[in-house]
């Protein structure tokens, strides 16, 4: 029997998970994106988010707050967000693609050393209609990259997966100084944030053609002083991803994350002699959807931009491309409830790019 067309196999796909698709031949221009989302709470946000009328949604992390070993339970929690009302509106709307931290993995920051992971990311996978022939369900971790839009407008979606091979974080010993975290960097070049299957399937997605490139990572990559979860924890392995970015020669690369309860923009400048990237590294943080930090909005980043503190209230975040002009302009924002823009940073696309002679 020969095998449906492409375009037949994505509409049986959007109809049977009820989910909008996009266009990969149409450009993208607005992009939004969240994280942190407790389902046993309001999200009114949901219909703030559809409203700005976005072309896709990523869900980057702790999208349900599971916290279980019984996959009965973690399903119960995932048929919670869905029967969300602004969610399913937002979902039948645009396209979502996501990936998971370690709630909606199945326990407070873990790694590779939870027992259910396997049996969690089925669960994952089924809540987002992942098909059943999707190479996500044969990987060991969700990760997953798409290209959208022609050349010259191509927009490339790197989702990693930051938990299933995440080797374990070092604690500090006794108690921890006052608005920092319970973690410290250990640089053993034993550990590993992606794995070695990760690691290799990420330098051939950088290698694909595309202008503007969102690499998703439940958590902050450029931040690296607060002391809670994030790549500076591992240095050898932030390391390895700048110099990663360098060796295959990819431009127009900007990380999102969120984790934090929190909203920032953070800007790594170049240092071409430690890792051989010729532009500045943006990591525009966005949480919570649902639930406010409460806590200390001054801690240390000497990277952040635009605001001398953090946003702590309900937020969600966004990215806008102007492909209209010569150097299509960026545009980087954490938004409120109401969709305001609280933090605003805009950039145009030659910013993140190697210069020219170079």
């Amino acid at each position: 029997m020969p095998r449906p067309p492409a375009a037949l196999l994505i509409a049986m796909f959007c109809v049977l998970t009820s989910s909008a698709c996009a266009d990969a031949g149409k450009p993208l221009t607005r992009i939004a994106f969240g994280s942190c989302a407790r389902e046993n709470k309001p999200q009114p946000i949901w219909h703030t988010i559809a409203d700005a009328k976005p072309d896709l949604f990523l869900f980057i992390g702790d999208n349900i707050y599971g916290d279980t070993e019984d996959m009965a339970v973690l399903k119960a929690k995932w048929d919670k967000l869905a029967a969300m009302p602004g969610y399913q509106r937002l979902r039948k709307q645009c396209p979502i693609l996501a990936t998971w931290d370690d709630h909606d993995y199945g326990k407070n920051d873990a790694g590779t050393e939870y027992k259910m992971k396997a049996q969690s990311q089925q669960v994952f996978l089924d809540h987002f209609g992942e098909p059943a022939d999707s190479p996500r369900r044969k990987r060991e971790g969700v990760y997953d990259a798409k290209v959208f839009g022609p050349q010259g407008k191509r927009v490339q979606v790197v989702l990693l997966d930051t938990r299933y091979h995440r080797s374990p974080i070092k604690r500090r010993a006794g108690g921890r100084p006052p608005g920092r975290g319970p973690y410290l960097p250990d640089d053993n070049p034993k550990l590993t944030m992606l794995g070695d299957a990760q690691w290799k399937w990420l330098e051939a997605q950088l290698k694909q053609p595309a202008e503007l490139r969102i690499i998703a990572s439940s958590i902050q990559f450029v931040s690296e002083k607060h002391g809670w979860e994030m790549w500076a924890n591992h240095p050898h392995e932030r390391q390895r991803m700048l110099q990663l970015i360098a060796k295959t020669r990819a431009e127009g690369v900007v990380f999102i994350s969120g984790d934090r309860h929190k909203a920032e923009i953070s800007k790594l400048m170049p240092d071409v002699k430690l890792s051989g990237v010729t532009y500045p590294i943006y990591d525009i943080t966005s949480s919570s959807l649902n639930q406010p930090s409460g806590g200390a909005l001054d801690e240390p980043n000497p990277h952040r931009v635009v605001s001398k503190t953090m946003f702590g209230q309900i937020n969600f975040g966004t990215i806008e491309i102007d492909w209209s002009k010569d150097d299509p302009a960026v545009t980087f924002a954490i938004r409120d409830a109401e969709g305001k823009g609280r933090i605003v940073e805009s950039i145009v696309l030659s910013a993140i790019q190697a210069p020219t002679n170079q």
